[in-house]
């Protein structure tokens, strides 16, 4: 593992040397794309700007989260049907240390919320040899189709090159019917595009002493230039970023201000659909993210059902799509029919103490799982012995054994 990690260094460092490497920070440019695309409420969409819609940061974040700190395990496959944990450079170096500057959960953390934004993730593969030793996340790639498949087009350091598919993991989201993940940012502009352009007006209104908009009063007939020049006033004055602003007007022309109570220039009826409207689009329940319906508490069974639902149905589907693509891209092609990568989605059930307790019960009194695998499970030491021991209830046995004596 010593030699594992120092290779890594040593390649990572050369990369370093020849100004290849191309890191930057999350909260760059690069690392969040700015273009995107334009709502129906006159927003640009990108993800970046996605991310200041506090709806969005929230379902992105819990989600990544989640998925990065489920313990993910290498397994080998033997020839009697059961399984054994690999402990090898591989796998402490998916799980523990993909590169010299990030850990496992906030790599697999920043690439899990990479493709819930745009659909996809890339990660350059760090080769030493043939042995695959570091994965190095890659902002601002443009996968271009070619004959075989795909090449990737990075963008780094205001320098262009071709990565070929071989060297890259590329991760995909939903919907990646033709090889690529289909963006929520970009399908759902139109809702994000609201939330922001909500948020906006509600912050210029409160900016300018919570002036509400009025109509003009004129004690005789306008021309018709006086008409278009009034036009030309208000048209000056529209927009969510001029909501507010106070306007100069002519003699003839008088003010009249428009009274709205708070819970109108605050537009909350439109801002709570704004949330449940973005969580569709990530797939997460409004109550993960602290957003509760009218009449909806935030705790009790019934949240208790959408929090196993969401984990099924949501969390389960993002596993398996990583599963397979990290059994395709990262094991060595003579090892995939043996060796393959899946998370312990066990660990879901810590969020549940009273579940996690019926699970071990039922485990243990089934036959399935010794007392000390079920300690093992809530890391409580061995006891050995009896501890060790497999043992099922018999509530129904045959007469014959009753009358021996036998269990």
């Amino acid at each position: 593992m010593i030699r594992f990690l120092k290779a890594a260094t040593r390649v990572v460092r050369q990369e370093l040397a020849s100004g290849e490497s191309g890191w930057v920070s999350l909260s760059s440019s690069e690392a969040i794309s700015s273009s995107g695309v334009t709502s129906a409420a006159g927003k640009i969409v990108s993800e970046k700007a996605a991310l200041n819609v506090s709806a969005v940061w929230a379902c992105v974040s819990k989600t990544a989260q989640i998925v990065s700190t489920l313990p993910l395990d290498l397994f080998e496959k033997q020839s009697d049907g059961s399984r054994a944990k690999i402990e090898n450079d591989l796998s402490q170096m998916v799980k523990l240390s993909p590169n010299t500057i990030q850990t496992g959960v906030e790599h697999w953390e920043g690439q899990e919320a990479k493709k819930l934004l745009s659909g996809n993730a890339y990660s350059e593969k760090i080769l030493l040899g043939k042995r695959l030793v570091g994965l190095r996340p890659l902002h601002n790639v443009k996968p271009v189709r070619i004959p075989t498949g795909f090449k990737y087009r990075v963008t780094e350091n205001g320098r262009q090159y071709d990565l070929p598919a071989e060297k890259v993991l590329h991760m995909r989201g939903f919907g990646a019917g033709d090889g690529l993940g289909l963006s929520a940012v970009s399908y759902g502009a139109n809702s994000m595009g609201l939330a922001l352009a909500a948020d906006e007006t509600a912050g210029a209104v409160f900016a300018n002493g919570l002036m509400a908009s009025g109509i003009l009063k004129a004690d005789q007939s306008l021309t018709e230039p006086q008409r278009a020049k009034l036009q030309e006033m208000l048209e000056a004055y529209t927009g969510s970023k001029k909501a507010g602003k106070v306007m100069a007007l002519p003699g003839v022309l008088e003010f009249q201000q428009l009274q709205f109570n708070p819970e109108d220039i605050q537009m909350l009826e439109t801002r709570r659909f704004s949330v449940e409207d973005v969580c569709r689009w990530f797939g997460t329940p409004p109550i993960v993210i602290g957003h509760a319906s009218e009449g909806q508490t935030m705790w009790g069974s019934g949240v208790e059902s959408i929090m196993l639902s969401w984990l099924t149905t949501g969390i389960n589907p993002l596993l398996c799509r990583n599963e397979a693509r990290f059994n395709r891209d990262l094991i060595p092609i003579e090892k995939r029919r043996r060796w393959y990568f899946e998370y312990n989605r066990e660990a879901m059930l810590q969020m549940d103490s009273v579940a996690k307790g019926e699970f071990l019960s039922k485990m243990r009194t089934s036959g399935i799982m010794s007392a000390d695998e079920a300690r093992t499970k809530i890391n409580l030491p061995k006891r050995g012995g009896a501890a060790d021991q497999l043992i099922a209830q018999t509530a129904l046995a045959p007469l014959e054994k009753l009358m021996t004596g036998e269990k």
